[in-house]
């Protein structure tokens, strides 16, 4: 059995797509016969059946190092030549048509990933008459798939909402041994030159207008001294308060995980995340996180491991953030990392399992026996 997992929602800097396919690709090769494959954009074409195979893409600009190939017939060259037994597409652009191509010459399942609310994204950046023909867009490509996973109920029930048939809630994982409280190593107030009695809250992600940077800052400068919030990712660059403190990706995900460890809790002020990977690996690393009463967020989040401010407002975030400084912090430490158990790579992976196997393998169209990746014309 091969499967081959293909968007082009993977940047080499970071991203929870990233770390879904990543973690795949390491689960399905540890535990279990089947291969696996990723066919994603890079800075040049690399063909190479079950690792990571890349097709040259142009960079897009505004994005976190995102790339964009522009040639669908190569795509569908490369994603044919992986001979793939099923086929899964993180996203809703020409990969998903390249996809629905081959799997049905070749007979075998076809499975979307709905990662990103694109229609949401959309209808926000271009007008909703743009986002209510994107969102029809959606619903008929969808049609075309023999399922749809949603990474939570929320994201489920919303494409249910749109029409979309065959939903199944898909959460994604955490690695429990990386993101882990024993991480809590770094003497973190000391590297950034801060006072002993700082309170430190982290954010780890894009710098992008959907994660509600300002709604950060906002809350931030409302609590002034002694908080301070350190921002780890990248994007917009721009000059931050005092009490702001900025640092690149960690690419490495062990120092991530110090990172986060090391600091009081995570604070997250998206109001349309699908699942919310950043914070589970907050909650794995036993850190209380401070979020937004918004999408699929309070599915992760509740009184018991961190608190829930209202969406897009400064005020109640900074009450939730200096409300957890009258609790027991490594109380709800510990009650985070016993919920993040519940949500293991392995947990996720095994329930990806039994769904694929629900879809079956079709009748395949007989390959040869050595299928050579088209040369460019």
């Amino acid at each position: 059995m091969h499967v081959v997992d293909t968007t082009v929602f993977f940047s080499p800097t970071s991203g929870g797509v990233k770390r879904y396919l990543t973690a795949k690709h390491a689960w399905y090769g540890a535990h279990t016969p089947w291969r696996h494959s990723l066919l994603v954009p890079g800075e040049r074409e690399e063909f190479a059946p079950g690792g990571i195979s890349t097709l040259r893409g142009i960079r897009v600009p505004g994005t976190f190092n995102y790339r964009l190939p522009l040639d669908p017939h190569r795509w569908s060259a490369m994603l044919a030549a992986l001979e793939p037994d099923l086929i899964e597409v993180g996203d809703a652009f020409h990969p998903a048509w390249c996809a629905a191509q081959v799997a049905q010459r070749r007979g075998i399942p076809l499975v979307a990933f709905f990662h990103s609310n694109l229609p949401q994204l959309v209808r926000q950046r271009m007008g909703s008459m743009i986002g209510g023909g994107f969102t029809r867009y959606v619903r008929w490509l969808y049609a075309r798939f023999d399922a749809v996973l949603a990474p939570s109920r929320f994201m489920r029930d919303y494409l249910h909402d749109l029409g979309v048939a065959r939903v199944i809630c898909q959460p994604l994982g955490v690695d429990v041994d990386t993101f882990n409280p024993s991480q809590r190593t770094l003497d973190v107030r000391r590297e950034l030159g801060l006072a002993d009695d700082t309170r430190l809250l982290v954010y780890a992600g894009r710098f992008s207008g959907e994660k509600n940077l300002p709604v950060l800052f906002a809350a931030l400068a409302r609590l002034g001294k002694p908080y301070h919030l350190l921002l780890i990712g990248g994007g917009e660059e721009k000059a931050f308060a005092p009490n702001v403190t900025a640092m690149p990706y960690r690419r490495d995900s062990g120092e991530l995980a110090r990172w986060i460890a090391s600091c009081d809790a995570l604070v997250h002020a998206g109001t349309r995340e699908t699942f919310g990977l950043v914070i589970v690996e907050a909650l794995a690393c036993g850190r209380p996180v401070i979020a937004t009463r918004a999408g699929a967020v309070p599915e992760l989040v509740d009184d018991r491991v961190g608190a829930l401010a209202a969406p897009d407002d400064p005020a109640s975030f900074a009450a939730a953030i200096a409300s957890l400084y009258d609790r027991d912090i490594e109380a709800l430490g510990r009650a985070a990392r016993e919920r993040a158990l519940r949500l293991s790579w392995t947990q996720a992976f095994q329930a990806q399992l039994a769904t694929y196997a629900t879809l079956g393998v079709r009748g395949r169209v007989p390959a040869p026996a050595t299928r050579p990746v088209p040369e460019y014309r």
